[in-house]
């Protein structure tokens, strides 16, 4: 009699970095030859839990150093618990368990939810990742999913024809720590839609179909410049992680040397402890270099590669893109190429980073940055200044948004004429900037107007050095008029909403006389007048 093992077989789709353009892992899927063991394994709790095992040996059979992801149904985990096999069968490919993701996969519905999260803490003390799959088009509660709290969650492709769906969905991805993928891209326009919706990992048969074998080159389009994402400062580093190669720290040369010759793209190798936490780096060119002189393999293959390889230079998996360059910066000029490596808060190494994706990636934000710098004080637009509001109101971040300008710049214009009028609005920009000492974003909205985004405490100190000096123009004495709104998390729901009760503190601020400040606060009547005296007369702008 056949086994369900006769019939079945194994074939391997890239997950693909968007930002880089490399494979980042291999999901590993089950491809029954005949009868449905899918659908068996589905009610079968013991037979799934095989199914895993079986995915994880084929991928062993392939010598495929990517890490791994492999499917197990809801209900699965939690009527098994922790899926004990698994974690053996990893052990005995050679395999580390934060190598592989666990796909877990609906329905949901009737699975014991307790019991789920309970089988997910033990699998993420073993130090395997966890994905949600399927979200989108499947049935998971939006409360379970944050209550597991994935390292990565999976959109069906369906769900990009509803972009406020997905950027929410990026939104909630980045309050949980969690990257986003697209599953099922089969078009150019799907990966558009994905980039802009802030997806920073996608599959589907547009880079590569599942094959029998894993493959490395994938295809990935170049971005449409109809659709680009909105730009981000400090691009988180998760959205450039590699796979890193990682091998025991009481590993040969000649093992080193090995892995690095049968993988050309292997750039460097990790020697790690038990726990995989980073304890000395590889670097290939330096290393092969050193194995390739005369008589260096036979001085150096049996000896341990850490003699050979440099401390790890690490960043934490929250770290932002420029927390890296800061990392590469220190140290000798001969590291730069170095990949640094990527740490969870156990500091066990997920991956790595390359210095070119990252320059490459700011190179591009910058770009798109400078085009919507104000041309006269270099400063951003009104649409950074906002966009970083939506992002803070998204993120329950409390903040202060103030709107400044100068009083009666006509008049400075028509009695000092524009170049003088262009330079005080640009020492009116410096001023703002140099106070704010990078804990606030100054914007340039157009004219004489400012928007400024700060953090609610500390704002006396920031516009006491702007308000409280006189300010002139060819000896046409101005003043400046500054309205404050202070948020709290949940008192606006957008940019929109801040700034429509931005709009009576202005013009409150403009009816008082000499330099003159008002704050309010978004949901409370009234208002505080900080600077400024009242007059009968209201000031033009």
């Amino acid at each position: 009699m056949h086994s369900w093992t006769d019939t079945l077989r194994f074939a391997f789709q890239p997950v693909v970095n968007l930002a880089t353009g490399g494979v980042t892992a291999l999901e590993v899927l089950a491809r029954p030859e005949s009868g449905d063991v899918l659908a068996d394994a589905r009610r079968d709790p013991e037979l799934d839990g095989r199914l895993a095992v079986s995915a994880l040996r084929a991928a062993a059979r392939t010598e495929t150093l990517l890490p791994l992801h492999l499917n197990v149904f809801a209900g699965t985990l939690a009527d098994l618990g922790g899926l004990g096999p698994l974690h053996d069968a990893v052990r005995g490919a050679g395999r580390l368990p934060w190598e592989i993701t666990i796909d877990v996969v609906p329905p949901y519905t009737h699975v014991p939810q307790q019991a789920l999260l309970e089988a997910i803490a033990v699998l993420r003390a073993e130090g395997f990742r966890i994905a949600a799959d399927g979200v989108g088009d499947g049935d998971v509660p939006l409360r379970l999913l944050t209550d597991v709290a994935p390292d990565l969650v999976k959109l069906d492709a369906s769900l990009l024809a509803r972009p406020a769906a997905v950027r929410a969905m990026r939104t909630l991805c980045e309050q949980l720590g969690a990257l986003l993928a697209v599953e099922g891209v089969e078009t150019e326009r799907q990966c558009a839609l994905a980039l802009s919706a802030g997806a920073q990992l996608a599959q589907g048969e547009l880079f590569a179909p599942p094959a029998r074998l894993p493959v490395a080159d994938v295809y990935v389009p170049p971005r449409s410049p109809e659709i680009l994402p909105a730009p981000r400062s400090g691009p988180s580093v998760r959205e450039f992680l590699r796979p890193a190669a990682m091998l025991p720290a009481d590993a040969s040369a000649g093992q080193v040397q090995a892995l690095l010759t049968g993988s050309p793209d292997v750039s460097g190798v990790l020697l790690v402890d038990a726990h995989g936490t980073p304890l000395r780096s590889v670097h290939r060119s330096r290393f092969l270099l050193m194995m390739s002189g005369r008589y260096g393999h036979a001085l150096y293959a049996d000896r341990p590669a850490a003699k050979l390889g440099d401390p790890p230079r690490t960043v934490g998996v929250d770290a932002t893109a420029w927390e890296v360059l800061d990392v590469v910066a220190v140290g000798g000029r001969d590291r730069t190429s170095d990949d640094v490596a990527v740490v969870d808060r156990r500091g066990r190494c997920v991956g790595v980073v390359r210095l070119a994706d990252l320059v490459r990636a700011l190179a591009e934000s910058r770009v798109e940055e400078a085009a919507g710098l104000n041309p006269l004080t270099r400063l951003p637009g009104s649409d950074a200044i906002t966009g970083e509001v939506d992002r803070r109101i998204s993120g329950g971040r409390p903040f202060a948004l103030s709107w400044l300008d100068i009083d009666h710049f006509k008049q400075v214009n028509d009695g000092a004429g524009f170049a003088a009028g262009d330079e005080l609005i640009r020492s009116v920009g410096r001023a703002l900037l140099g106070a704010s000492s990078g804990h606030a974003r100054v914007g340039h909205i157009g004219g004489d107007d400012f928007l400024v985004l700060a953090e609610p405490e500390g704002l006396d100190s920031l516009f006491a050095s702007v308000l409280d000096v006189p300010w002139s123009a060819a000896g046409f004495p101005v003043t400046l008029s500054l309205a404050t709104v202070v948020c709290a998390a949940g008192s606006v729901a957008d940019h929109r909403q801040a700034a429509a009760c931005l709009a009576p503190l202005k013009k409150a601020a403009k009816a008082l006389q000499g330099p003159s400040w008002v704050l309010g606060r978004a949901g409370r009547p009234g208002h505080e007048v900080r600077r400024g005296s009242t007059v009968a007369a209201t000031r033009a702008g």
